[in-house]
């Protein structure tokens, strides 16, 4: 129901800091990664009537809502981040490897 919420505010408060984050981070793919889940997972709960465009938005009580986020949302942020973390790491090594080929 509202699984996406958790990445939703760990896109919004990487999006607000990306201009602080040095460019050897590549905080534009960890942006890029979490909004796309996002939309993804907003999109396939829109399509199953879990989401609704109108108010109160989501079709669950807060009862069902908050323990999915817990169990569902929150693992799946701390997925990307890993996935970012791993990504990053392979491009430092390679860029140390392309500066000592090149010297």
């Amino acid at each position: 129901m509202a699984c996406f919420l958790a990445p939703a505010a760990a896109a919004i408060a990487a999006t607000a800091v990306r201009k602080k984050i040095p460019e050897k981070y590549h905080i534009d793919w960890l942006v890029s990664m979490l909004w796309g889940g996002v939309v993804m997972l907003a999109v396939e709960h829109i399509a199953h009537g879990e989401v609704v465009l109108y108010p109160p938005f989501l079709t669950a009580g807060l009862l069902e809502v908050f323990p999915e986020i817990l169990r569902v949302g929150v693992p799946m942020a701390l997925s990307i981040f890993l996935i970012w973390g791993i990504m990053v790491m392979i491009a430092a090594r390679r860029s140390k490897k392309a500066k000592y080929a090149g010297a």
